[in-house]
């Protein structure tokens, strides 16, 4: 490395997009061997510093230097031919197709016949095997993608980024999906490549990973670089003070919604897919926030799902103001004042290529057709603006697509667009998950604020302290049956836990 004591240096790397800097001249030094974390809130600028390194973006100015050499990469594939890979925080894997073709896509193995190429499947299984084996993943190379839950999805990404024997790894929220053993597995992965020498460049919201696993760590603000720390030396509240600007002593609001009445009760719900939920009730009051916990496998998201007319169901009862009703489509859940903000943003609630305004507008696009067929142009207008002002959402205006939009901000459209159906009961799955300390915040408020108003809310999440701080009771499950309902003032994180690893024989 000609004497540098750094594998990759970022030195004053500058971007702007139409209304918006990016990054405002942002210089990181990354040593070899070395986890070098980097944190800051949504829209600080992380991935679309990454994104300048690996190949997708552009910089406008600045400069890349790695293993003493200037480089400037004009598309992905250059960057990961020089020695660079990357695990993006949105999975986009091909679902049609097996896990050996998404894991060497783009760089099959091949043998020829004549003139011609074809792609050596045997070799490219028995790599897949060897890769897994030695990464201790236990995924069959041989499965289509879309048979796979989300988590086995981010360990295929992350066997993908090593397999490409690279000399710099970005890891952009790689544990996202993962189940905490699944992690456990990722950070074996992290320290095993650093002692090889592999420099990880890690992005997460997650304070406590960052402590454990990180030598180094950056922190971003609106698109600056505020400094960089070593890690042994951190403290949470000092992260997060660096991040947002300011101290953040309490991570919830405080609340000051009132439950009133029963407004849904659930009654013996058993889902028609064979080993899913079953024999679950609950009920949800006017004004309350329900939590709903459990580990991976619990089936929380089959359960609301089968609420909102996604899945069907085999049998039990739904009451809505206490008169049954039957919601077989989403369609017909919206008509009784249902809402349902899904846990994939990018799967399975932003359209990327369209706007704020269009995202906003999509579940009730019916409101604004007028007379002829056509849409109104100015209803759709003034509502959209309204919501962004009411959810303080951070954008240049609502004709800005909403992929430019950071991971909070694009989670504050998906509920803006069901607050523009007038729901009586939103329905949040992981309502949080991506999106930094600051704009969970803002997220919570929201939720709080609402429940003020009377709207019953349901909230899977995943985090305990997130269940804890801001439910006022909550419902945990284990293989699809409810295990407990506990009361949000009182309960504990050992609580919770206990419950949600206790399994019901039937």
């Amino acid at each position: 490395m000609n004497g540098e004591p750094y594998i990759l240096r970022i030195k004053d790397v500058s971007k702007a997009f139409p209304g918006v800097v990016a990054l405002d001249k942002v210089s990181i030094d990354v040593r070899p061997g070395s986890v070098h974390a980097l944190m800051g809130e949504n829209g600080a600028g992380k991935s679309t510093l990454m994104k300048c390194l690996f190949g997708i973006y552009d910089p406008d100015s600045g400069e890349v230097i790695l293993d003493g050499k200037p480089v400037r990469f004009e598309n992905s594939r250059q960057a990961l031919d020089a020695g660079i890979s990357m695990i993006h925080q949105e999975l986009l894997p091909i679902p049609l197709r097996s896990v050996s073709e998404n894991l060497w896509l783009g760089r099959f193995p091949q043998y020829k016949v004549g003139p011609f190429n074809f792609v050596d499947h045997k070799k490219m299984y028995r790599d897949s095997v060897a890769l897994f084996k030695d990464l201790n993943m236990d995924i069959d190379p041989t499965v289509w993608v879309r048979e796979l839950s989300a988590s086995k999805i981010q360990s295929i990404e992350i066997a993908k980024a090593v397999s490409n024997r690279a000399k710099v790894i970005i890891m952009d929220e790689p544990t996202s999906s993962l189940t905490e053993h699944e992690v456990t597995q990722l950070f074996e992965i992290i320290r095993r490549l650093r002692g090889e020498g592999v420099a990880i460049i890690y992005i997460s919201h997650k304070i406590e990973e960052i402590l454990a696993i990180s030598d180094e760590v950056s922190i971003m603000r609106d698109g600056k670089h505020v400094g960089t720390y070593l890690a042994n030396e951190l403290t949470t509240d000092r992260i997060i003070k660096y991040m947002v600007g300011r101290d953040l002593s309490n991570r919830f609001p405080p609340k000051g919604n009132v439950p009133g009445e029963t407004i849904m009760e659930v009654q013996n719900l058993k889902s028609a897919k064979f080993r899913s939920f079953r024999d679950v009730s609950f009920t949800l009051r006017r004004g309350e926030i329900l939590g709903i916990g459990g580990l991976v496998g619990a089936q929380r998201t089959e359960l609301v799902e089968s609420i909102f007319g996604l899945r069907p169901l085999e049998s039990g009862h739904i009451f809505i103001k206490g008169k049954e009703v039957v919601m077989k489509t989403p369609t017909q859940a919206k008509a009784k004042k249902l809402a349902l903000v899904t846990e994939e943003r990018r799967a399975s609630g932003i359209i990327p290529m369209r706007s704020v305004k269009d995202n906003m507008l999509l579940a009730n696009i019916k409101r604004y057709v007028g007379p002829l067929g056509l849409l109104s142009e100015k209803q759709g207008e003034r509502d959209s603006i309204e919501k962004i002002k009411a959810l303080n959402v951070k954008t240049p205006g609502n004709k800005t697509l909403i992929r430019d939009l950071s991971g909070g901000n694009q989670q504050k459209v998906l509920v803006a667009r069901w607050l523009l159906t007038e729901p009586d009961i939103l329905i949040m799955d992981e309502p949080t998950r991506g999106i930094d300390v600051g704009a969970k915040y803002e997220i919570y408020s929201i939720i709080i604020d609402l429940a003020k108003q009377g709207k019953g809310i349901v909230m899977i999440s995943s985090e305990m302290p997130e269940l804890l701080g801001i439910s006022d009771r909550i419902m945990v499950m284990c293989e699809g049956r409810v295990t407990g309902i506990l009361d949000g003032k009182s309960a504990t994180q050992e609580e919770i836990m206990r419950l949600a690893a206790k399994f019901i024989d039937d």
